[in-house]
């Protein structure tokens, strides 16, 4: 219980002190933001920062600090402290920076800034990266709710048709303006997470004070029941509760509506804090709740990682009470799902600069978008998780990239991206070669071939911007104009 208490107290104390650390190295200023400059009634709308921050919330708080959360629980504790020091010195910084950079270029996708800051071959990779992970985010966040959904309706309610309703749902969210659907909804569903994750976590603490459950301490003994190791796969597994580069996706999204730079603190760092003691209690709740690796890793082979929320809540919180937290846990892929295939209809718009106020020009990039969403959806879930899994940490990686060589020619404290961005090329390259779906290398070639990849990241970064300072180019980009 120590090991928990001790990384809830990181998340909560880090978004004060690093928080504030962090924004002080990027200096936001009291200029006028897009929201409140390119106000377009579709996309750029002022929305208040409580609203923005539970749309960022939502956004971001997918499956992954959830059913991430739980399996990555199979390498017990250990997930707790990849939870909380990637939350503060990695996601935090990552979401924050990405945001705040995309608000001073106009609300630009992540896409278009890796263009700017690493240089056009980068942004034709990034654009096709992007929308290839926003779409398979987009499959997997409308299957998992669907299967959710029809758990707790009759029989012939079943998860095909859950997965219609879905799609119809994410076709208008990613149509009409942001206020209409999303800027009246996600506050509701706001609530129903935040008080899902509060009784989850209230009834773990309990039954581990009065003795019936515990919450097991950290150990440098591997304890996945396969033993399978941690590097790089716990890293990979949990990617939405610690650092997600689809974060960087839909940060935009609240660039182009928060009112002041001062919120970028509170929606941005703030939002991958409250999703990191999310998956803090999911990752508690699983390994705690099956009484250690072992119990929980039989539960997920019987029945999956829904099966596994569906239990842990009906059986924690009774039947009015589990009802709700399962709403929360459909809530929030939901939620995810919608604004990823918003975020690739504004990034293919930005691409082949569409002006997005007309209907049908939003029509002719969303209906196909989510017709390969919709095919997607017969894939067996657990590949495409795989293959999102890494292109979401990839993206990650890169993110951070851009927010390093963007702090550098600003002439800020560049240090704060470089070392995430370096442990993160690691992680991503380590992974692909090793991985099943990767190249099956052994770990005496994938290990050392993940470090050199980081090193040779590190260095090229480091001799692009000694050649910059010699030729006198340390001079931020003129911000550009999304569409």
């Amino acid at each position: 219980m120590l090991t928990f208490f001790i990384c809830l107290a990181i998340l909560i104390v880090g978004y004060f002190l690093y928080g504030k650390y962090t924004e002080m190295v990027f200096g936001p200023t009291s200029d006028p933001t897009p929201a409140m400059t390119m106000q377009d009634g579709v996309d750029y709308i002022p929305l208040s920062t409580p609203k923005v921050f539970l749309i960022q919330l939502l956004n971001i708080a997918g499956l992954g600090p959830i059913f991430g959360a739980i399996a990555g629980a199979l390498w017990g504790p250990s997930a707790f402290l990849w939870i909380a020091l990637g939350t503060i010195f990695a996601g935090g910084v990552h979401d924050y920076l990405s945001g705040m950079i995309s608000e001073r270029h106009n609300g630009a996708s992540i896409s278009e800034l890796s263009g700017i800051y690493l240089g056009p071959i980068m942004k034709f990779i990034m654009r096709i990266f992007a929308i290839v992970l926003l779409v398979l985010v987009g499959t997997v966040f409308m299957k998992g709710p669907a299967d959710l959904l029809a758990k707790l309706t009759p029989e012939a309610l079943n998860a095909n048709f859950w997965l219609i309703v879905v799609l119809i749902y994410y076709f208008l969210a990613t149509l009409l303006p942001i206020d209409q659907i999303i800027g009246k909804i996600y506050p509701v569903f706001g609530v129903v997470l935040i008080i899902m994750a509060l009784g989850i976590g209230g009834e773990i603490l309990f039954h581990a004070f009065s003795g019936t459950m515990t919450i097991p301490e950290f150990s440098f003994i591997n304890p996945h029941p396969k033993g399978l190791p941690r590097w790089p796969l716990l890293f990979i597994t949990i990617a939405c509760g610690a650092i997600s580069g689809f974060h960087a996706t839909q940060s935009p999204l609240m660039a182009r509506c928060i009112k002041t730079e001062a919120d970028g603190r509170k929606v941005f760092y703030g939002a991958m804090v409250g999703e990191g003691i999310i998956a803090l209690i999911w990752a508690a709740a699983g390994m705690t709740f099956y009484n250690g690796t072992a119990g929980l890793a039989q539960a997920l082979s019987n029945g999956g990682p829904a099966a596994v929320v569906y239990d842990i809540s009906f059986s924690l919180l009774k039947h009015a009470g589990g009802f709700l937290a399962i709403l929360g846990v459909i809530a929030c892929p939901i939620t995810s799902g919608d604004t990823a295939f918003r975020s690739a209809r504004l990034t293919i718009a930005d691409w082949f600069k569409v002006d997005q106020k007309p209907w049908k020009s939003r029509l002719l990039i969303s209906i196909p978008l989510l017709g390969v969403g919709g095919l997607l959806t017969r894939i067996n879930f657990d590949i495409i998780w795989r293959y999102f899994a890494w292109s979401n940490q990839t993206l990650a990686m890169i993110a951070l990239w851009v927010a390093a060589m963007y702090l550098f020619l600003n002439k800020k404290n560049y240090f704060i991206a470089v070392v995430p961005a370096t442990f993160m090329s690691a992680v991503s390259m380590t992974y692909i070669l090793i991985a099943p779906e990767g190249f099956r290398l052994p770990q005496t070639i994938a290990y050392p071939a993940g470090i050199i990849f980081a090193v040779a990241c590190l260095l090229t970064f480091v001799i692009v911007i000694i050649n910059k300072k010699k030729k006198g180019l340390v001079v931020p980009p003129t911000p550009v104009t999304s569409v």
